[in-house]
């Protein structure tokens, strides 16, 4: 039986402790991120929507790189928005800078009512290289 293995960023956010959970978990050579919003370090919404987008994707980078993984070796996402037509222009500009070149991640966008007073949410599947 394959072990789950707990993986924190360096500069964890109050979030974890606070709703008892892990960032991400290593297992079967997979990566299996939770979730990614934009707190601030105490765990706050960061209020300004861009800046949030942005905050989501730093907080996901620190995930990955706690594991030894980078946004290459990411292989699914899902994204969750609580207002995607209105929220899709800043989101598309954020995400186009991060994966600027194909192959593409799987992407799956779905849209929420409620995101514990975020408006941005992001939760990844990725490889974990060898060397990791």
């Amino acid at each position: 039986m394959t072990q789950r293995d707990a993986v924190f960023p360096a500069n964890r956010h109050a979030l974890y402790e606070a709703h008892g959970y892990s960032a991400a978990i290593r297992s079967g050579g997979l990566l299996f991120v939770s979730g990614q919003v934009g707190s601030r370090s105490d765990g706050t919404p960061e209020p300004d929507f861009k800046r949030q987008v942005q905050l989501a994707f730093e907080n996901l980078r620190a995930t990955l790189d706690a594991a030894g993984c980078t946004f290459d070796d990411i292989v699914d996402v899902t994204t969750f928005h609580t207002d995607p037509e209105n929220q899709f222009e800043t989101i598309m500009a954020v995400k186009n800078h991060i994966f600027d070149k194909p192959p593409y991640p799987n992407w799956t966008a779905i849209g929420v009512n409620w995101l514990a007073g975020f408006d941005f949410e992001i939760k990844v599947i990725a490889r974990i290289p060898e060397n990791a």
